[in-house]
């Protein structure tokens, strides 16, 4: 994942739950907030292992 696609995906989350501010509420809006933080999180992490294995150059292709 380029860190431009990164970029991307974090502004699409955050205008995601934007957009979960103002037309959800309580549990449901709480729900989406942790989803869509869960998914950011997932992103980053997947960011900054390509990231370390690339400095490494011990990057192995998925099978």
């Amino acid at each position: 994942m380029t860190t431009r696609r990164l970029q991307v995906s974090l502004g699409c989350y955050a205008a995601l739950g934007a957009g979960a501010a103002l037309a959800l509420t309580g549990e449901v809006r709480l729900v989406v907030w942790i989803f869509l933080a869960g998914m950011a999180v997932k992103s980053w992490a997947v960011w900054k292992r390509e990231r370390l294995e690339s400095a490494s150059g011990s990057h192995h292709p998925e099978e």
